[in-house]
């Protein structure tokens, strides 16, 4: 008996070290490839606006009651006319990408450096026209739930079409963030986070909007990585 006890503990004590071993070698992988490292994050470039943080700080919280009767309808019928006559759909695609080829209004073509992903994407009207949405960055719903719901149908049709609410994105990284704020979705691309969450607070700050506790308390979390980062108005 003492003999298996003994031979017991020895075969434990080699698991107990294999997995140490392991273990030990996974932290050396980590620090080896840099994911303990911080990612450097883009900025917006402004330096004269109020920093987002100051901006979050003045955002009423509200609580995560739901409030009924969100409609899309209820921030006008598809896309709005810009001053030059075309709709916001061609306008952001124009703004936000390189190379476009126009016709008229519409964007045929043109290249996308997608800031959710960080890859590039070739766009071409009818060809993959899905591969690129225009993303409301605070969404529509988000907008409802955080005051857009007692708000006059003209500015909820602005809400709807400010540019600094639009952003050419990838499609399905725009579908995967579907209604969320910062607290419940991110863009894959880590080092466009605080840019990513700057631009909520901004839209959010142009239209006295709340937030939920949690998601203050996201966005906080981002912008600890970027303290100076700064809003857009």
């Amino acid at each position: 008996m003492a003999l298996i006890a003994k031979s017991t503990n020895i075969h434990l004590r080699r698991r107990i070290f294999l997995l140490l071993l392991i273990g030990a070698a996974f932290i050396v992988y980590l620090i080896v490839t840099g994911a303990f490292a911080p990612v450097p994050q883009m900025t917006t470039g402004s330096s004269d606006e109020k920093r987002a943080i100051d901006a979050l700080a003045t955002l009423s919280v509200r609580s995560d009651e739901r409030i009924p009767g969100y409609q899309r309808a209820l921030f006008g019928s598809g896309w709005g006319i810009a001053d030059n006559g075309c709709d916001m759909r061609n306008v952001i695609l124009y703004r936000d990408m390189r190379d476009t080829v126009l016709d008229g209004c519409v964007v045929q073509s043109g290249i996308l450096d997608d800031p959710y992903t960080g890859t590039t994407i070739h766009f071409e009207r009818g060809v993959n026209s899905n591969a690129v949405h225009i993303d409301h960055i605070v969404a529509l719903s988000d907008g409802w739930q955080s005051g857009m719901y007692d708000r006059e149908t003209d500015e909820r049709r602005r809400f709807a079409n400010d540019p600094l609410n639009l952003w050419a994105v990838d499609g399905p990284a725009n579908m995967a963030k579907s209604d969320h704020a910062a607290d419940r979705w991110l863009p894959p691309n880590r080092a466009f986070h605080c840019v990513f969450v700057a631009r909520q607070i901004s839209v959010k700050f142009r239209y006295s909007l709340s937030v939920t506790l949690s998601e203050r308390q996201a966005k906080e979390r981002v912008l600890q990585q970027c303290p100076d980062e700064r809003i857009l108005r």
